[in-house]
């Protein structure tokens, strides 16, 4: 007899006390909470969606949680202070949010508001980022750090903003980036800040690891840095050396690689400053992951350390290597960006259709059937064979795959077919309950038949453009339902998105050993929204996305939290995803022009008689409506009907 559910089942099935603590949660009632500012403020997501829905705003819609994105920002800020201060150590924090990981204005504005005393600063990693961080980057105490290739344009923008008394770091990521930097220097009769970027040994981890080591895309050999020292020393530029920086990679599972990396940087840092370079900055770069599964371990989805942790570490060890080599200790720049930006942002899809094998299970009867081998497998769900479950699921596999053979011969008709498949998914569906109520080990071909009879739930969204790092990376993402969390999940199911694509589907979902092929969900009800919520996309989801199938920008709300307000939060902005007429438009073609192409098209069929004028007209008019339509399906339920009251 199963146990009653409860919501603390749906906790620890869904991990939120894992990967959720302190932001996520769920209620008495069985929603999905939100603690913006990591305290006792609470919000219900379902709220959000059903203001947001008020509003216009429709699912698949991205939630940002504009406070939570200020409490990461504050918090790792004050972690580092704390580290500070506990070791005494005679440097500051002066930390840089990397803006590749989200470009997008709310994100920006929110994170320098919330660094504004903490002269929280920015880095960049291209020409576009450049011109958005130096428009953006107001404070003259924070800093601002130049990573990526860099051409002539790049270099001179950067000189002239630091010409305007910019805390501005040009970081050399090659040899020759050195001599350009020297000469438009000298052009522009500024003293730059340089920071050469170290080529580590250490090598990273994860599904970054190759970020550093002698093949690394980024950085400088040893045998270049001595060169690149030289060429400052030769323009008389070597005051201007001010920065040694690294990075190790993106999402570091595990807090020993990050110990050895900062280390090492440390040594290069040291012997830089022993050449008469006078430095005053350690940029320890990204790699400040986060725990996406839960499991706090070195996993690569995972971390086995907190961000507290981090900050203790890097700073203890600076401290360490510094005091050693006799020198000075550096400020200490960070580049964390995925753990300052993922936890803010919820992507919410909407379920809106099932595929199931059980629903096309056809009745056999024994009677109607005319093989061989449809007998054997009715014979086999009959239970007259009497063996174990192993070796009648290893049956049932020989005898499909001969009902396939024969069906392929010829020897097989399409009924038969229909039955011997239909008599297959019977026996598996028997057999994964059996399994289900036996305690005690099973062999993992027959713990696999719970994957095989997954349902596929069908979601309103693309993979491609809003989940690219689980398609591409394969990066497990937290998914659990926004609601009827009270409820006992009884579908196993996997996620499978609207765009024409196989690959365009979630079948690895986070488990707290390992990684799960589906994800336990609850039966959709008729004309009720089933939402979905996949947490901590905050992180580079927003930019990197493909406009495969043309599917473009979903929609966004920004909440913030206020007291006054009747569900604790207001929506303070809404965006409009994009319309198709964007996406058109973005692949060359005019929205006009496809107009007029598709009406001389219904002319010449009104003509020749082949549609009457008035539906030509509405074709039409049906054609240009959807141009200003959103991408995505528009999905909507029939309004239930209202019963009279009974006399």
């Amino acid at each position: 007899m199963k146990s009653r559910w409860t919501v603390a089942e749906a906790e620890r099935l869904y991990g939120f006390k894992r990967w959720g603590s302190p932001y996520f949660s769920v209620d008495k009632d069985g929603f999905v909470c939100a603690h913006p500012s990591a305290d006792e403020r609470v919000v219900r997501i379902d709220d959000v969606i059903k203001e947001a829905t008020s509003k216009g705003i429709k699912a698949p819609m991205v939630v940002r949680f504009q406070d939570l994105l200020r409490h990461r920002v504050e918090r790792l800020n004050r972690a580092f202070q704390a580290s500070i201060q506990e070791e005494d150590y005679q440097g500051k924090y002066c930390g840089v949010f990397p803006i590749k990981v989200n470009q997008l204005r709310e994100v920006i504005e929110e994170v320098q508001d919330a660094g504004e005393e903490f002269n929280y600063g920015l880095e960049a990693g291209s020409k576009p980022e450049l011109l958005i961080s130096m428009a953006m980057h107001a404070n003259s105490k924070g800093l601002l750090i130049c990573n990526g290739y860099k051409d002539e344009d790049y270099i001179r923008l950067a000189l002239n903003y630091r010409k305007i008394g910019k805390r501005i770091v040009i970081v050399a990521e090659q040899l020759s980036e050195v001599q350009q930097i020297v000469d438009v220097a000298s052009d522009l009769d500024v003293e730059p800040m340089i920071g050469l970027r170290a080529k580590l040994g250490t090598r990273g981890e994860g599904k970054w690891e190759a970020s550093t080591g002698d093949n690394a895309k980024f950085g400088l050999t040893t045998m270049e840095m001595l060169e690149a020292c030289r060429i400052l020393q030769k323009a008389e530029m070597a005051a201007s050396l001010r920065l040694l920086h690294f990075h190790i990679g993106s999402q570091v599972p595990n807090i020993i690689t990050l110990k050895n990396a900062v280390v090492e940087a440390a040594r290069y840092y040291c012997q830089l400053q022993k050449m008469g370079f006078p430095m005053g900055l350690l940029d320890v770069g990204g790699g400040l992951g986060i725990d996406y599964d839960g499991s706090r371990s070195n996993y690569e989805s995972s971390t086995n350390y907190s961000l507290e942790e981090y900050a203790r570490d890097v700073v203890y060890n600076i401290k360490h290597i510094c005091q050693q080599m006799d020198v000075p200790c550096p400020d200490i720049v960070s580049e964390s960006g995925r753990a300052i930006a993922a936890p803010h942002s919820i992507l919410v899809t909407e379920v809106f259709g099932r595929i199931s094998k059980r629903d096309s299970l056809l009745p056999v009867r024994r009677d109607d059937i005319k093989d061989q081998v449809v007998s054997d497998l009715f014979e086999m769900l009959s239970g007259k064979v009497r063996y174990g479950h192993l070796e009648m699921y290893h049956d049932a596999l020989q005898k499909k795959a001969e009902a396939d053979s024969l069906f392929s011969h010829g020897y097989l008709d399409l009924t038969g077919r229909a039955q011997a498949d239909s008599l297959f998914w019977q026996v598996c569906d028997r057999l994964e309950r059996k399994i289900k109520a036996t305690r005690g080990y099973q062999p993992e071909e027959l713990i696999g038949l719970s994957e095989l009879l997954a349902d596929q739930y069908v979601c309103n969204f693309s993979v491609f453009h809003s989940l690219l790092d689980h398609w591409a990376l394969g990066q497990l993402f937290p998914i659990a339902p926004i609601a009827r969390l009270k409820e006992r999940p009884s579908v196993n199911a996997i996620l499978v998105d609207i765009t024409c694509d196989s690959d365009g589907k979630v079948s690895k979902f986070i488990d707290l050993e390992d990684e799960k092929a589906y994800l336990p969900l609850h039966p959709l009800k008729k004309n009720e929204p089933y939402y979905l919520g996949i947490f901590l996309v905050g992180a580079y989801q927003d930019i990197m996305g493909d406009n495969h199938n043309l599917f473009g920008r979903v929609n966004e709300v920004h909440v913030f939290l206020d007291e006054d307000e009747e569900d604790g939060f207001y929506i303070e902005d809404t965006i409009q995803g994009y319309r198709m007429k964007d996406m058109i438009e973005g692949v060359q073609y005019q929205a006009a022009s496809l107009c007029r192409a598709l009406k001389k098209q219904i002319d010449r069929a009104t003509k020749k008689d082949l549609v009457k004028p008035r539906d030509g007209v509405r074709f039409m008019e049906l054609y240009e409506a959807q141009l200003q339509k959103k991408s995505y399906l528009d999905i909507k339920y029939k309004r239930k009907r209202r019963t009279a009251p009974k006399k």
